[in-house]
């Protein structure tokens, strides 16, 4: 009889990427598996996890929203909806394990799935613990991390080092730096700059790059723009106005884009500190400041402890972003040590040890 699994979780690309990861590499060893995904109404899985070719329920779950406290009786009237829908799904679905990536729908879903008696496994990317998760943690089977120093969120018995899973197809790249420029229509003998500002996009880090594109031209850099869909339109006569500077909403070969990069310019999500680790790209960090207990600025502060990242802070971008970029683009040297301390970081084949730990707590 194949076995059934139940995947949980998203509303950003850091959670919904390594779900799928995750769903991928289950198929990948068990080719006649059930899965079922269980996301959040309105959020991204919506639509990425069914063009990946799984199926999908929406929950109406929504966030607190811890300043305006009035506004939280629709979404405790959303969460009491949530938690029906989530234990007629594992009823009805009948999982041989959940698995929880983070996000709204997760803590419905994981809760359901534990008073039925499943076997759960949690997937925490972020050096510091979200609030789904810890919530979770105390009769989760398995909780899988990328990062030392856990126990202080999870119990101990619980805790596998697995890192996070990537998507697979960012390893499997085999052009060489210059063959990747040209592929994607830059000067291969000149340095190229990679902005990615994650998977929605980012305004500081669209206005601080604003700032320093005179200053990364007359540097003689190119730059391939991730703005989001968001900020296309605001940002992309910006980058018009300089030389091999290419902007877009969406850069939907990241391999290549990663190869062909000698310096990336990133928010702090933990999926991209992954992918950054196992390519052994340098990297300036700048932190997202809207995100839950801070945790980006403590996936930075990771990697900065190591020598394995710059971190400039949110607030400090527009200024610093330009000065920064033109000297690690000017220095090789350190470029080049960034990258391996990055790599001496990095934690592979994550989505098999995952999958390794799902079969053992099913058992």
């Amino acid at each position: 009889m194949s076995k059934r699994f139940l995947i949980s979780g998203g509303g950003t690309g850091g959670h919904i990427f390594p779900a799928l990861s995750i769903a991928n590499a289950l198929r990948r060893r068990m080719p006649d598996c059930e899965i079922l995904y269980v996301g959040a109404e309105g959020r991204m899985e919506m639509e990425r996890v069914p063009a990946a070719g799984y199926d999908i329920i929406g929950l109406p779950v929504a966030g607190f929203d811890r300043k305006r406290l009035w506004r939280n009786i629709p979404v405790l009237f959303k969460l009491w909806k949530s938690l029906r829908l989530a234990r007629k799904t594992v009823s009805d679905f009948r999982p041989d394990c959940a698995i929880g990536v983070g996000g709204y729908a997760s803590g419905p879903t994981l809760k359901a799935a534990q008073k039925a008696g499943v076997p759960t496994l949690l997937q925490e990317q972020n050096s510091y613990a979200g609030v789904t998760n810890k919530l979770l943690a105390a009769k989760a089977d398995a909780i899988c991390c990328a990062y030392e120093g856990m126990e202080r969120f999870f119990p101990e018995r619980a805790i596998v080092m697995t890192g996070n899973p990537v998507r697979a197809d960012l390893l499997r790249c085999q052009l060489t730096p210059a063959e990747a420029k040209k592929a994607l229509g830059f000067d291969p003998e000149k340095p190229l700059l990679l902005v990615v500002g994650g998977s929605l996009g980012a305004r500081t880090v669209n206005e601080a790059i604003a700032a320093a594109l005179p200053a990364i031209a007359e540097a003689g850099a190119q730059v391939m723009w991730q703005t989001g869909k968001l900020y296309l339109n605001e940002f992309a006569p910006v980058a018009a106005t300089c030389g091999g500077i290419k902007a877009s909403a969406f850069i939907a070969d990241m391999a290549t884009a990663y190869r062909a990069a000698d310096l990336v310019v990133s928010r702090a999500g933990a999926g991209t500190i992954s992918e950054l680790q196992l390519l052994g790209k340098p990297a300036i960090l700048i932190p997202s400041p809207n995100v839950a207990e801070d945790h980006q600025r403590k996936n930075a502060e990771a990697l900065v402890k190591e020598g394995a990242a710059v971190m400039i802070l949110d607030a400090d971008a527009k200024a610093q972003l330009g000065p920064t970029v033109t000297a690690l683009l000017s220095d090789a040297d350190r470029r080049h040590k960034l990258g391996e301390n990055a790599a001496k970081m990095a934690l592979a084949d994550a989505d098999e040890k995952i999958v390794d730990k799902i079969l053992e707590i099913c058992k």
